[in-house]
């Protein structure tokens, strides 16, 4: 019998002290940085960090040089994924409703609107408060002085004796069959539908030859200030006057049409019109009608618009920024320490795990304990530590912490310059 001749007395699947850039592209994979040439050294280097961070000098490291690029690779991706979710918190408000793309299978933007420019999850944003913004607009649409809804006028002629008027029928008819009672079309033609209407307005025409020369109390009495001001209006007179004064004449010139010159009012309950008195009453002739400013309430919110891009297929939370992975080249030397750090962190996850398939190795006459479990739990204590440190330092770098600082550093100035003594003025 023939004594064993061993081809090799070491472990064939040992860590080399040196990588080989060559080599990463194919071993990643995921291979979301293999375009990078500067990525690819980075990896390379890191086997020799690891190789003396575990002691591979003094004992074998049951990894390969694969293992370890991969490790690499995850945790420049953990690194991106981090610092965009912080810089996703800085960005959403003012991005919500733009235009967002589609992504690949790494979340690299392979189609759409990357924001006017590549590399978004780089730039500082212009702030635009679009949700707050989106939330005026609707609040000064259903107050009638503005919005994005567009506001329609339509006019009916009210029948004599006839008090009550279904304004919701009226105006659905009249965008039904694209003309009014009169026979006029309509710009609100098929814009109705089911959908609810809302009246932000109800008004007649009355003459009003002589509004514009004597002014909002159709010349009885005394306007103005008695003293200075006289009974005409600004276009009769030739003096210099403030503008709110102007502004304030505005809203009494409205008032007084409803309260002094019409006698006439109405409600409205459920789109429904009352008339007050009835219109036998009005003195109206053939030409008068009463007409009704009014938006239709799209019950759907999600319906786009047909006249501007208006953000309802756009940005809508993180996940639709068109942000990329942070590229390799624009991580400074801060970040490339925390993924050196969580990189060698993954390598010992590895080395734990493969080292826990054996719990014991025998020699001769004694047996051999391995520590895979201090392995384990010294890398997870190590990632969730230079995790958890990241997003506490970026947390406190958002834009709203930031403004909290400057208004704390110029509290603290403004106090400190308190005690400077004042000069004295020598005439």
């Amino acid at each position: 019998m023939s004594a064993l001749s061993p081809s090799s007395q070491t472990n064939s699947i040992i860590l080399t002290s040196t990588g080989s850039s060559s080599k990463v592209a194919a071993a990643v994979p995921i291979g979301a940085y293999t375009g990078s040439q500067a990525f690819l050294i980075g990896a390379a280097t890191q086997v020799k960090y690891v190789y003396k961070k575990l002691g591979g000098d003094v004992v074998d490291i049951e990894l390969t040089p694969a293992n370890v690029y991969a490790a690499y690779e995850e945790a420049v991706l953990e690194y991106s994924y981090i610092v965009n979710l912080h810089q996703g918190k800085n960005v959403l408000g003012s991005s919500l409703g733009a235009a967002t793309g589609s992504f690949d299978e790494q979340g690299q933007l392979v189609y759409g609107d990357s924001l006017s420019g590549s590399n978004i999850e780089l730039r500082y944003s212009r702030y635009q408060y679009a949700q707050a913004r989106k939330i005026g607009d609707a609040m000064s649409t259903a107050g009638g002085y503005g919005g994005t809804n567009r506001i329609f006028s339509a006019s009916f002629k009210p029948g004599s004796n006839q008090q009550d008027y279904d304004l919701q029928t009226i105006i659905g008819d009249a965008s039904d069959s694209g003309t009014d009672d009169a026979g006029k079309a309509v710009v609100f033609s098929g814009k109705v539908g089911k959908n609810r209407v809302v009246v932000t307005r109800v008004f007649y025409r009355s003459p009003r030859a002589m509004w514009r020369f004597y002014g909002y109390y159709g010349g009885v009495g005394v306007v103005g200030n008695y003293s200075t001001y006289g009974q005409f209006a600004d276009d009769s007179t030739f003096e210099i006057i403030p503008t709110w004064q102007n502004k304030m004449q505005a809203i009494m010139y409205e008032d007084s049409i409803y309260t002094r010159t019409s006698h006439y009012s109405y409600e409205i309950k459920d789109n429904f019109l009352r008339l007050f008195p009835a219109p036998s009453t009005w003195g109206l002739n053939d030409m008068d009608r009463i007409w009704v400013n009014f938006y239709v309430d799209l019950t759907n919110p999600w319906d786009v618009s047909d006249r501007y891009y208006d953000g309802t297929t756009g940005i809508n939370n993180m996940n639709t920024l068109p942000f990329n992975n942070i590229p390799y080249e624009n991580i400074n030397s801060m970040g490339k320490q925390w993924i050196r750090k969580y990189a060698l962190a993954l390598c010992k996850e590895m080395l734990g795990q493969i080292r826990g398939k054996f719990t014991t190795m025998p020699i001769p006459g004694e047996s051999v304990t391995l520590n895979h479990s201090e392995l384990l739990s010294q890398a997870k204590e190590e990632q969730t530590q230079l995790r958890d440190k990241l997003m506490e330092i970026l947390e406190s770098a958002t834009y709203k912490e930031l403004v909290k600082n400057d208004s704390e550093m110029t509290d603290a100035a403004a106090t400190a310059f308190k005690g400077t003594p004042l000069p004295i003025f020598v005439g």
